[in-house]
């Protein structure tokens, strides 16, 4: 079975992860947080195009605001229902700690920290990242980081 792994270029973000936009690292963190968990890729690209492209909750303050149910109802429009209470919880409380201690911004945690382990150990900080999903987001976002 070949593993199907989808990239910053199939959502648009390519360009905007080349010139560390924050925007687009925004983006591809959140994709990068759905696509960690344990499943299947087409769900999880699906839910990053609920809640980023059709909700337009494609910024910390933004999807920030929404409620652990507004949350729960586009993972599950998207079938992801499996984790869809804890990634729902997790997604906000990463946008609380993005706002709370970076304002907002990755470039500001990559301003914070001097070389690439410690911005990495920064995202592993967040809860409910974890090294799957560190690896996820560097592989197409540290060109433009570091």
């Amino acid at each position: 079975m070949v593993v199907r792994h989808v990239t910053a270029q199939q959502l648009g973000l390519d360009k905007g992860l080349a010139e560390a936009d924050d925007d687009a690292l925004f983006k591809w963190l959140i994709a990068s947080f759905l696509f960690g968990k344990p499943i299947q890729q087409r769900i999880a690209e699906q839910a990053y195009r609920v809640i980023v492209e059709q909700q337009q909750l494609d910024t910390p303050r933004k999807l920030g605001t929404s409620s652990k149910g507004q949350l729960v109802r586009m993972l599950g429009q998207a079938h992801y229902v499996r984790y869809d209470h804890s990634t729902a919880e997790r997604l906000l409380k990463l946008c609380r700690t993005l706002i709370d201690e970076y304002d907002g911004k990755l470039s500001t945690m990559r301003q914070r920290s001097p070389d690439r382990a410690v911005f990495e150990h920064h995202l592993l900080a967040f809860e409910g990242i974890g090294p799957k999903t560190v690896e996820i987001f560097m592989r197409e976002a540290a060109a433009g980081l570091y």
